[in-house]
């Protein structure tokens, strides 16, 4: 037994001579880097959402926000927010050079705040933006009461000075020595490292990443990729009244022409591309699907339902435009905001209405349009028939509405009930009616004023 001892202690003294070769290796630590530049956009947050969690699971060592921007939307800057104080990873703010507005919300919720040499943070109260050219206008006291709330509560999670964060704000906020009544607080380098809001300065990546203790690690710069750079481009405020515009128009002029053809998918496929490149940035939701999917039905009852034009109708429209209101504001957004996404539906929808009324009218004179809108009708006097063939025989018959016809409604012809519509006007019901022509399986008939005119 003792034998067998020795020869076991002898062998595990082996084994911890080995040279450290056949231990096992050490990953290599990752930090991974991303930038910040420019307008803050609802666009830009998924991709810092996605880089945290790519992050967190290669078990990086840190993200690290390399920040220069003057601000952009708040609604974005709060999503950014909070991916950063429920990241499970060490998040840095490298401010090189300035985090201004909202790039200073969301340096305040990193874990560390790093500011180069020159660098500036602060300047954030909300404001609502002009006419193009014109200078922002302030915004409500509710907004800035808001806006002043996440900038505390974002310095109560990273312990940083409460009073400081609220100052770059509200610029009814007075601190003795550093800001006074009437003023929006931005803090220097220097100035910000005084009251604790930053850790350290460094004036490099490679300065942070040593100052971090992390000097050897790996740095892996990451960009948005096609899809996100795809949802900011769709959701950018020109494109998004621009599709709502061609989706709008696309569905006018399939309404009024027969068939699924080039409008109506163009039409749809722009709806599309915008409630989806709005779901993606938290826009749209399933409340506002559903708002929309709900007009769509409304309007569908009242066009192959209900006769006339009413309640129904009324109400899918108001829904649609509802829905991508809603889709285009966010949380925080003042009322003035809302008020900005109304009017920019409302325009976009007065103009499809304008566009398809000169679409309709020319379409029909170019060989391509020709493709795309049918004539208005085909005379059956000239050898054509329309589908089914049993409705030619209406053609020049004559009747009485027996419901108003605004335009589609039930005329009585041949003492037959028979579904018609009228060319555009109003006929009540009693009046006598005319079958001016058969349009695939629409009988349109037009009003006949002289009474003596029934057969």
């Amino acid at each position: 037994m003792r034998r067998t001892a020795r020869l076991l202690l002898f062998a595990l003294g082996l084994l911890g001579a080995l040279p450290p070769v056949f231990a096992q290796a050490k990953p290599p630590t990752i930090v991974y880097v991303m930038s910040i530049e420019g307008i803050i956009d609802l666009g830009l947050a998924p991709f810092v959402k996605r880089v945290i969690n790519e992050a967190t699971q290669a078990g990086a060592a840190a993200v690290i926000l390399d920040i220069n921007t003057f601000g952009g939307r708040v609604d974005a800057a709060v999503q950014i927010r909070d991916s950063l104080l429920d990241s499970r990873i060490r998040t840095v703010a490298f401010v090189n050079k300035r985090a201004i507005s909202a790039g200073a919300l969301i340096s305040l919720a990193a874990e560390t705040i790093v500011m180069s040499g020159g660098g500036t943070i602060g300047a954030a109260t909300p404001v609502q933006a002009g006419q193009p050219g014109a200078a922002a206008q302030p915004v409500s006291e509710k907004a800035v009461s808001y806006v002043r709330k996440e900038f505390r509560a974002t310095a109560e999670s990273r312990k940083r000075p409460l009073l400081i964060a609220e100052a770059m704000v509200d610029a009814d906020v007075v601190i003795r020595g550093v800001i006074e009544k009437g003023k929006l607080l931005t803090l220097t380098t220097e100035e910000a490292l005084k009251h604790k809001v930053a850790d350290f300065r460094a004036d490099t990546l490679d300065d942070v990443l040593q100052q971090l203790g992390l000097g050897g690690a790996s740095q892996r710069r990451v960009s948005p990729n096609w899809a996100e750079n795809l949802v900011r481009f769709l959701t950018h405020p020109v494109l998004s009244s621009l599709l709502i515009t061609i989706a709008m128009v696309g569905i006018i002029i399939e309404i009024r022409t027969p068939g699924i053809g080039v409008p109506g998918a163009l039409g749809i496929a722009s709806l599309a591309l915008f409630f989806w490149g709005h779901w993606l940035v938290q826009l749209a939701g399933w409340e506002e699907l559903l708002l929309a999917l709900a007009g769509v039905l409304l309007l569908a009852l009242e066009v192959f339902v209900i006769p006339g034009f009413g309640i129904a109708g009324v109400l899918g429209i108001v829904c649609i435009l509802a829905s991508l209101v809603l889709s285009l504001v966010g949380p925080g957004d003042t009322s003035a905001v809302v008020l900005e996404a109304a009017g920019r539906v409302v325009f976009a929808l007065l103009f499809a209405l304008l566009a398809s009324l000169v679409l309709l009218r020319f379409l029909p004179r170019i060989p391509f349009g020709r493709r795309l809108v049918l004539e208005r009708g085909l005379a059956a006097a000239k050898g054509y028939s329309s589908a089914p063939e049993s409705d030619a025989h209406w053609l020049g018959k004559k009747g009485r509405a027996s419901s108003p016809l605004r335009p589609a409604g039930i005329a009585e012809i041949d003492g037959q009930r028979v579904d018609v519509v009228s060319e555009g006007e109003l006929i009540d019901a009693g009046q006598f009616i005319e079958v001016a022509r058969v349009d695939g399986n629409r009988i349109v008939v037009r009003r006949l004023d002289n009474i003596n005119d029934k057969e």
